[in-house]
């Protein structure tokens, strides 16, 4: 039997991919002099698959909101200028976040996620949260069923840290952090995984099979919550099911995309007007990054109460979109991608001590009250837990004050509650042409309970 003859290949350094980042690392301005109402976050660095989305994501998990953008990422090299503040609509100030924000779009970018886990503590989208198992959801939405979840959660001993809930079309996603109540680590045995997967499981199929699949995954690590939702919800196809807009009162801020070839670049145009809301941005890029489309060029204005954003993109492969199915395809998720955040109604904002069971506690008496969840936020710092919940009662429609004195009397009298209306009118221009106020930040309501 002959010998196999050895075949040679010629040696490439792993680290030769890096060379030019190396050779040209990126750089990071923060600006607070040039623009009286905003501070400008420049990046300059050399251009590679998803940095724009990366960008974004820093930006958009510092909860800055980003007010204009200029992107130009042509050729070789990218170069972004964003106008940004605070929740409160204030420059960008305070040392530890321009120092965050330089060291994570800087060349040591990659090593952030320690340091910012020290300094933001465990927030769902942030940075990994190492000591947590992280459980992804989805299925059918129906009243009562996140109360379900947490209850069952509650039952197998684990604590909720963490979680982000949206519903769309009918579909509910989650992405819930937990640990063991008793230990504080991750739970990592098999045989209770496996037991919790089917809990899971029983209760997204709820009382009848509506022949919709549902999805349960479960794993030891992290994930950014806000484009895990994202990702759920279009493998699901929720762009698919459109209901009609108006039933739910937002039919004057429906998303208006236009998709149009620009001949002479080469580009396809695509053309966003739609209610200026946070995080915007990061919905609409993170959608067009995971359809594997690139971003050449944009523009992003607000012209209250509206944002009017514009993309020049072509496929990864370098075509532009020119089929007509490819074109409705775009259009139809990038306006599903806008509408998962919108929620309508009553947002119930609680602030208490972190305890096992609490957002268990906190859905029950929501349920029992014969309200709906459509969107839900559960952070914990340290020892607080603040969750923020968007509520409608089981018919869809929002509430009255006194179902809201109600409830502040059967949550825990130790929970401080702030309730905010967010009608859909609440956006429309008011009397000073600017952005409509509301009268409560979270992070005031944070800064209360712990004086």
């Amino acid at each position: 039997m002959e010998k196999a003859e050895k075949v040679c290949w010629p040696y490439f350094d792993p680290e030769y991919e890096n060379l030019s980042q190396r050779i040209n690392p990126p750089r990071v301005c923060i600006d607070n002099i040039t623009c009286s109402d905003s501070t400008l976050v420049k990046v300059d660095s050399v251009n590679r698959p998803g940095i724009l989305l990366e960008v974004v994501q820093v930006l958009t998990d510092l909860d800055l909101t980003i007010l204009k953008a200029y992107i130009s990422s042509d050729g070789g090299w990218f170069m972004d200028v964003f106008h940004v503040t605070d929740q409160q609509g204030n420059k960008i100030k305070d040392k530890k976040t321009m120092e965050y924000i330089e060291k994570a779009l800087g060349p040591k970018g990659n090593n952030v996620s320690t340091e910012g886990k020290a300094m933001w503590g465990k927030r769902v989208g942030v940075h990994s949260v190492g000591d947590y198992t992280v459980i992804e959801l989805i299925g059918t939405d129906r009243p009562g069923l996140l109360s379900e979840i947490t209850a069952v959660l509650a039952n197998l001993h684990c604590n909720v840290a963490a979680a982000e809930v949206w519903t769309h079309n009918m579909r509910v996603a989650c992405v819930v952090y937990v640990n063991d109540e008793s230990t504080h680590h991750a739970v990592d045995d098999p045989t209770r995984i496996s037991a919790m997967e089917e809990h899971l499981k029983n209760i997204l199929r709820g009382h009848g099979d509506d022949g919709k699949e549902i999805r349960t995954s479960i794993s030891v690590g992290s994930a950014h919550a806000d484009r895990r939702l994202h990702q759920m919800m279009f493998a699901d196809g929720d762009y698919e099911s459109g209901e009609d807009l108006e039933e739910y009162g937002i039919s004057p801020f429906k998303p208006v995309v236009t998709i149009e070839r620009c001949e002479e670049k080469g580009y396809s145009v695509v053309n966003i007007r739609c209610k200026d809301r946070p995080k915007l941005l990061f919905d609409i890029v993170c959608t067009l990054t995971d359809m594997q489309y690139v971003v050449f060029h944009a523009s992003i204005t607000s012209d209250v109460p509206y944002a009017v954003q514009e993309y020049f993109v072509r496929r990864m492969d370098g075509c532009t979109l020119d089929g007509e199915d490819e074109r409705r395809r775009v259009k139809k998720c990038l306006e599903a991608a806008i509408l998962r955040r919108v929620s309508e109604g009553i947002s119930l904002e609680l602030c208490s001590r972190d305890r096992v069971g609490l957002l268990s506690d906190v859905t029950r008496v929501l349920r029992e009250n014969g309200l709906s969840v459509m969107r839900a936020g559960v952070t914990t710092i340290g020892e607080q837990a603040m969750n923020v919940f968007y509520v409608r009662d089981a018919s869809g429609n929002a509430l009255d004050m006194k179902t809201i004195e109600a409830l502040r009397d059967e949550i825990d009298h130790t929970m401080m509650v702030n309730v905010k209306r967010v009608p859909a009118a609440a956006v429309k221009a008011s009397d000073d042409g600017g952005r409509a106020k509301t009268s409560f930040f979270f992070g005031g309501l944070f800064e209360r309970f712990l004086a």
